[in-house]
């Protein structure tokens, strides 16, 4: 009888060394106190990639396929951190209510998400975003040294495959924090003039930002790429005298890698906008080097829609506004007078910001032939309070309420997606400018004396 045992578990055995490597993790848990009925795993770029049920008793289980590399779950409210290997079978016990501080995980691959539970405790305690970029720059980088070390040396129990993976990222992180310390620190200490002692480190000085496997491993690599990319294309249009834009697109030129030259390209595309004036440019540059079809198919749309926007265009317009004064009011009420539209709402403190310069723009010109017109995005819960504002703000010119918020035709027509946002149109309903300059801004009453208005 122990023989054919014996045998038995031989043969299991030989079965399961002759098994195919698995191509998924087995990811489940319980979450005490949970903040939502799901929770989503992050690719990279924060893109959701799973949606996993969690019951009423905070209980879930799920199994998810070809998911190799750095992860985050989302329980609806924060997020943490998480590294999925084919072949694991994690276990996650939390408490939502202590959300970073009850993260532990049991099973294959425990080792190395706790090691990520805890390097975020490990962040949290060398400072927070502010106090890091607040300090001086030799405590800045003491501290950032000291971080990193800790970090290497909390990796001395965790697998080793992965701790050799992770002190190249931990690098990378380190590095990428590096190249936002001078913007940063001139903010929030509210000196925007700060420069870098000419000691403080090049991160970017011998590291290879071509690197197509690294670029999809690693968040911070893509971050390093950015920065350095953008640091050559803005140096190169100094040196030449020419657009960042056209320095942009011919250093994209030279990348070996399509993946990370569509990447960058895909970022460049929002800047492919009537707020730019080398947008023509930047689109034919684009549209030649990009190999994402997609891409070019949506960017040409985003195109062809700025090319209705240009000066002497037909207006888009607005129909039946809600006006305060009480009434509707279009467009088309206002031909005959240039029209100064001012697209903002309650809650946005630039728009708020531009409220002094407006009154004065509009007193220079309120016998003259031109039309102040501000148009309130707010959503209709805050009805009241656009109202309210108004009164107690004084604000003149012709107010109106959009019929749709951020949905209005007239605000998708003009691609606004930003606010505030100033528009000027001719006594003909023709576009003038459809990005025109801020009450602040000098421009505009240069703008207006140029007209004649």
């Amino acid at each position: 009888m122990k023989k054919l045992m014996l045998g038995l578990f031989a043969v299991s055995l030989v079965a399961c060394n002759n098994a195919e490597p698995v191509n998924y993790v087995l990811f489940n848990g319980t979450i005490k106190n949970p903040n939502s009925k799901s929770l989503t795993i992050l690719d990279g770029s924060n893109k959701p990639v799973r949606q996993i049920k969690v019951s009423d008793t905070g209980a879930f289980a799920d199994t998810i396929f070809n998911a190799n590399g750095y992860y985050a779950f989302n329980d609806g409210k924060e997020r943490s951190e998480i590294y999925l290997q084919d072949g694991y079978e994690l276990t996650l016990d939390m408490d939502a209510k202590e959300f970073d501080e009850t993260i532990k995980y049991s099973g294959n691959g425990s080792d190395v998400n706790n090691y990520l539970s805890q390097k975020f405790m490990t962040k949290e305690k060398a400072g927070s975003t502010f106090q890091l970029y607040s300090m001086d720059e030799d405590k800045y980088l003491s501290t950032m040294n000291t971080l990193k070390e800790d970090l290497e040396k909390s990796l001395e129990n965790v697998d080793a495959k992965f701790a050799k993976q992770e002190k190249v990222n931990l690098n990378y992180e380190h590095l990428n924090h590096l190249t936002q310390y001078e913007p940063a620190h001139g903010y929030f200490t509210k000196n925007r003039d700060f420069k870098v002692s000419e000691s403080f480190p090049n991160a970017i000085e011998g590291i290879d930002l071509n690197n197509e496997e690294h670029y999809k491993l690693y968040n911070s690599y893509k971050g390093i790429v950015g920065y350095g990319f953008a640091k050559v294309a803005r140096e190169n249009a100094k040196k030449n005298g020419t657009s960042y834009e056209t320095e942009a697109i011919a250093h994209l030129k030279e990348l070996k890698s399509d993946v990370i030259k569509n990447d960058i390209l895909n970022g460049f595309v929002r800047q492919v906008s009537v707020m730019n004036p080398n947008a023509e440019a930047l689109y034919k540059g684009i549209m030649e080097i990009s190999t994402d079809e997609k891409l070019k198919e949506r960017l040409t749309k985003q195109y062809n829609a700025i090319l209705t926007l240009a000066e002497g265009k037909d207006s888009p317009v607005f129909v039946n506004y809600e006006n305060n004064a009480g009434g509707t009011t279009s467009l088309a009420d206002l031909k005959g007078k240039y029209v100064y539209i001012d697209v903002w709402a309650t809650w946005c403190k630039p728009c708020k910001d531009e409220i002094p310069h407006l009154k004065k723009v509009e007193e220079k010109y309120h016998d003259k032939n031109i039309e102040f017109v501000s148009i309130s995005i707010d959503e209709e819960k805050d009805h009241e309070l656009w109202k309210k504002m108004i009164k107690d703000e004084s604000l003149g010119g012709t107010q109106l309420m959009a019929d749709a918020a951020w949905g209005s035709k007239f605000v998708q027509e003009y691609q606004i997606n930003g606010i505030p946002r100033f528009i000027l149109i001719d006594p003909t309903g023709k576009i003038v400018k459809s990005y025109a300059p801020r009450p602040s801004d000098k421009k505009l009453i240069e703008l207006f004396d140029g007209l004649k208005i």
